[in-house]
């Protein structure tokens, strides 16, 4: 799916681009858990979250996601976009729950990575 696509399916916001809108991922992790993101990330996938704190970005960053939705009308201040711009990563913000979004990407034709 495309990163415009993920924009107009989860009704979002982009504050921060680093690829082009046509730069496509093939599955879905969400979780607020960065071990689990570490834990079961299946590559080339958007992170969907509502934790906000630095962590998220360099977690993305070691496990080379490109792009983070931020749920729950949540927002990264400054030092997390600055920090994203860094290091090539894309985010994305939604006023939709975690629940949904996963849902709408996951019916929009997004699939999730097997954790087995």
């Amino acid at each position: 799916m495309k990163i415009k696509e993920i924009i107009s399916t989860v009704k979002g916001e982009l504050l921060v681009l680093c690829h082009d809108l046509d730069y496509e991922v093939d599955t879905a992790c969400g979780a607020d858990l960065m071990s689990d993101v570490m834990a079961f990330y299946k590559g080339n996938a958007v992170l969907i979250t509502g934790l906000i704190n630095p962590q998220v970005i360099r977690t993305a960053e070691m496990m080379d996601i490109k792009v983070i939705i931020f749920v729950r009308g949540k927002k990264p201040n400054n030092q997390m976009i600055e920090l994203a711009k860094d290091v090539g990563i894309s985010i994305i913000i939604t006023d939709e729950l975690m629940y949904m979004t996963c849902g709408k990407l996951y019916t929009a034709g997004l699939v999730g990575g097997n954790s087995k």
